[in-house]
């Protein structure tokens, strides 16, 4: 950990982060959208949002949703229900079943996709949340290399935190208008490093396509380019996901860089092949993977450490550190190491546990990373988030 936070404090490797759904449930906000720690996530997990985007069904299509649930084991959720219609949709032709054909499939398919728009598109609150203290990070230091950010989400909160802090980045699209999708300068290393990079590698909001080019509308509404189902593996054949895939091979494929990854699951089966693929050719290079769960319950995760010693796995209760698994067994504290030792080791519910893989905890430490004496500066922090405005603004 003491490494760690040298390498994020030093703005000299070449880093990472990628991004997955359950960064956001790290946001609470109440009725109002103000940030609540007991309120509900910003985005819900992918059972909630199954239900939610279920619900603004109606008619025909909400009957045939049902159906398909109750043929799925367990009930299945967003993304198995979507990749049942898409296989109705180019099996049946003008056969019907629950009431709808092919067509009625593909129209099926468009509303539960702006279903999902609709939840997803939530805005992130003007307090400060993780997504703040995480561009933070990325801003409080010179460069020798751009910070490079992959999510799996659709969202829009990252785009926001980086707005709202005026710290530039690249997302892959260069215009003014109807800003369009520029695969050769996603390939490329033109721009300064001062701004930073946002892959969005399974599409967002506010892409749509126009006469066969990708724009950025600058809007929610546009929910076309949005595939959470089982097609999110052929389309990574075609722009922009092509390009963007190629850029997290070509960054792990880059030596001496470090990849940290958040609120990933390790269940999407292209991303995973990357990785495995690229750690295997490349031994200069590194995953540390921060999961919620204990260790037990990361199968996923485990199984790409066990065959990539380059791989790491920071569970809540045990690592796979080289291959080799194992509880964690804090030892005794070095001098002045108990402020460092609470910003990643600390109660959660009745046990001691590895706190980083809470999106909230990694953005901390990360923002935490440049201080010396980080009790002053856990102390700042918490004095900033109870202040009032007008003290705030004194």
């Amino acid at each position: 950990m003491a490494d760690l936070r040298q390498i994020l404090s030093q703005g000299r490797k070449r880093i990472g982060v990628l991004i997955g759904a359950g960064a956001p449930l790290s946001v609470r906000v109440d009725a109002t959208g103000k940030l609540d720690p007991n309120g509900q996530a910003l985005i819900p997990g992918v059972d909630e949002l199954t239900n939610q985007a279920v619900a603004k069904l109606t008619g025909t299509e909400a009957t045939a949703t049902a159906a398909i649930r109750a043929s799925l084991p367990a009930g299945g959720n967003i993304e198995t229900i979507l990749s049942k219609v898409r296989l109705l949709q180019t099996a049946l032709g003008d056969t019907p079943k629950h009431g709808l054909d092919g067509a009625g499939y593909a129209g099926l398919g468009t509303a539960i996709c702006e279903a999902i728009g609709e939840i997803v598109g939530a805005r992130l609150p003007e307090e400060r949340t993780s997504y703040h203290e995480l561009v933070s990070w990325v801003g409080g230091t010179q460069r020798a290399h751009p910070v490079e950010i992959f999510t799996t989400n659709y969202d829009l909160l990252i785009e926001s935190a980086f707005e709202r802090a005026k710290a530039p980045y690249f997302d892959g699209f260069t215009g003014g208008h109807a800003p369009f999708f520029d695969s050769v300068t996603v390939a490329g290393n033109d721009l300064p490093a001062r701004w930073s990079r946002v892959w969005k590698l399974h599409g967002s909001l506010g892409w749509k396509s126009d006469n066969g080019v990708v724009v950025r509308c600058g809007g929610r509404d546009c929910t076309e380019l949005v595939y959470p189902d089982h097609l999110k593996y052929d389309l990574t054949q075609k722009q922009p996901y092509a390009a963007l895939f190629e850029r997290l091979k070509q960054f792990l494929l880059t030596p001496d860089t470090v990849l940290l990854t958040s609120g990933f699951s390790f269940r999407d089966a292209h991303i995973c092949a990357v990785l495995g693929e690229t750690l295997a050719m490349n031994a200069n290079a590194a995953v540390i993977a921060f999961q919620f769960q204990p260790l037990s319950d990361e199968e996923p995760a485990r199984k790409l450490a066990f065959e990539h010693p380059n791989l790491s796995v920071y569970a809540s209760d045990a690592a796979v550190i080289g291959g080799v698994p194992g509880p964690w067994r804090p030892g005794d504290l070095p001098k002045n190491w108990s402020e460092i030792r609470a910003s990643f080791w600390g109660p959660r519910g009745n046990n001691q546990a590895f706190l980083l893989g809470d999106f909230a905890s990694f953005c901390r430490f990360c923002a935490l990373s440049y201080s010396s004496d980080l009790a002053r500066a856990a102390d700042a922090v918490v004095l900033a988030e109870d202040a009032k405005p007008a003290t705030a603004e004194a």
